[in-house]
């Protein structure tokens, strides 16, 4: 016969292996509770973060097409200078032209610099509105951020006071729900874990209410009752999947209310006369 080494885990029962996963369950439901008492915070400042990315990319691009206008405008001047020169060395020429065909050629330089001096300046004024324009941009953007910057100052604040007080009481759950787990078969917790995270309530261990399932509230036959019961398998919901224990078993005692029986008098046979023989 071969001896049982010392240390080894010993293999729980059905019962407790229920009763450590419902234990189990009542951890994970506190640490639910502390993530529901945060609230929506951590995802408010995620958004916020993001927002504030995008905003910050969003200005420093419209600051670069903001330097690249004032570039273009100073190329437009700088061509409008030479253009002018260009012009004032023309006329200067045509005063000691030899014949008609090199004035009318100069003129036609000057004509072609004028345009040139005209069509720079409609762009210096074109480039011109849309750099105030992009300027006007970058400032309600640079608004938009710092109020962005503030909520995120203040949501950060508030989830940082709420995960302080609340901090030390979740390690300890997590420390205590990872120690559960650790006796409990990896199958079978796999298989709880699964069921909770498809429920909505985040329950995947409930105790019979009432005959019916604790988790969807159907109701649960006779017999199967009696599976629950007797603790000797895993008894799961055939309707939502929950893993079902019975109310004895969670701790939990329902009061049964004793209805109060009022005595009818019982009506008495009528006395019948005697007669004389």
């Amino acid at each position: 016969m071969a001896k049982e080494t010392k240390g080894e885990p010993k293999e729980l029962t059905v019962e407790q292996k229920l009763k450590t996963l419902f234990q189990l369950q009542t951890m994970v439901s506190e640490i639910d509770k502390i993530k529901t008492l945060r609230g929506e915070l951590p995802l408010e400042v995620q958004d916020l973060e993001d927002e504030i990315i995008g905003l910050s990319t969003r200005i420093d691009k419209i600051k670069s097409e903001v330097d690249s206008l004032k570039s273009a405008i100073a190329g437009k001047r700088v061509e409008i200078e030479t253009s002018k020169a260009a012009v004032d060395k023309y006329k200067s020429q045509q005063d000691n032209v030899r014949n008609n065909r090199e004035y009318d050629f100069l003129t036609k330089e000057i004509e072609f610099q004028t345009l040139e001096i005209e069509l720079c300046e409609k762009r210096i004024k074109e480039f011109s509105a849309e750099e105030q324009e992009k300027s006007a941009e970058v400032a309600t953007s640079t608004a938009a951020l710092n109020e962005r910057q503030k909520d995120l100052d203040q949501k950060k604040s508030e989830l940082e006071e709420i995960v302080s007080e609340t901090k030390q009481e979740e390690e300890k759950l997590r420390e205590k729900a990872k120690d559960l787990e650790t006796k409990i078969e990896p199958r079978l917790l796999q298989s709880f874990k699964r069921i909770r995270k498809n429920s909505r309530n985040g329950l995947g261990i409930v105790y019979v209410q009432r005959d019916a399932c604790g988790g969807c509230f159907n109701k649960i036959p006779p017999q199967r009752q009696l599976d629950i019961r007797s603790r000797k398998k895993v008894i799961v919901c055939e309707y939502c999947g929950r893993i079902m224990i019975d109310p004895e078993l969670a701790g939990i005692q329902f009061e049964v209310k004793v209805e109060e029986v009022v005595a009818t008098p019982t009506k008495r046979a009528p006395k019948r006369k005697m007669t004389d023989a």
